[in-house]
């Protein structure tokens, strides 16, 4: 009874909070404030402080520009995890925008929407994740194209590199930066993750948004490790095919350590 009366309070709490962000956040996207790039970070750091989920990070996010963030995917906690280290504009495919809650949290942040089967509508929406690039945004990207179960890489499609080509400044020193971000779930209430905990850390999608939420809530503390690994400078003429064979080996390796306990606190 009390861990029902603890999710119910948090869910109140919650949506209390959203309620008050949520006008600011529409009147920064309508005049375009500063502020509405900013002000997703906070709501990321509440929901997460009220999800119980601690983030621990090693490393550090590049400063330089343009920046592509490209990490693997679990679960819509990602989103949250990310969100919360950064002013970062996530890149989805477009069946998002239609989920509920989270369609209309995504629109919030200004994520950019990709049709991936409509190839003559491509060329617009890497105009668009190139434009945000260049405007000094931090676009992150999920090269898998799916979630996974959080144990695995599933292997990068080096196809969604297309925006980071297509970001590159003009001439020929142009430089499009490229910098893999692991996330690893690795503990619930103080104590490794194991396989029977494993469901809750991802969410590969036949298991109900609600459902999934609501298991997230009941187990209480999780942490996450976020491990920014070494930047890739992606440079006119270079192979989107070798991006993304170097990105997937330090995503790979850096998620393995996590998971295995070999990689210190």
């Amino acid at each position: 009874m009390i861990n029902w009366l603890r999710v119910g309070l948090y869910l109140v709490v919650l949506l209390v909070v959203s309620g008050l962000l949520i006008p600011v956040q529409l009147l920064a996207l309508r005049f375009d404030w500063p502020l509405r790039r900013r002000l997703p970070r906070q709501w990321h750091r509440m929901a997460l402080w009220f999800l119980g989920i601690r983030v621990h990070v090693h490393g550090t996010l590049d400063t330089r520009r343009p920046l592509m963030v490209a990490a693997n995917h679990a679960s819509w906690k990602d989103i949250l995890v990310l969100g919360s280290l950064a002013d970062v504009a996530f890149i989805a495919k477009t069946e998002v925008a239609s989920w509920p809650v989270f369609g209309f949290l995504a629109k919030l942040q200004k994520t950019i929407f990709v049709v991936r089967e409509e190839k003559r509508r491509t060329g617009d929406q890497v105009n668009e994740i190139a434009a945000r690039m260049g405007d000094g945004e931090i676009v992150v990207l999920f090269p898998e194209g799916t979630t996974s179960d959080g144990n695995r890489i599933l292997g990068i499609k080096s196809s969604l590199f297309g925006a980071a080509a297509a970001a590159l400044p003009d001439g020929e020193d142009g430089v499009v930066h490229v910098q893999p971000v692991a996330i690893a779930y690795t503990r619930v209430q103080g104590m490794p993750m194991g396989r029977y905990h494993r469901p809750i850390a991802g969410w590969p999608g036949d298991v109900g948004l609600v459902e999934h939420l609501i298991g997230v809530l009941r187990a209480g503390a999780l942490d996450v490790d976020v491990t920014f690994g070494e930047t890739v400078e992606f440079k006119k003429g270079d192979s989107r095919k070798a991006l993304a064979i170097r990105i997937e080996g330090q995503l790979r390796a850096m998620l393995l350590a996590h998971l295995r306990g070999r990689h210190g606190r």
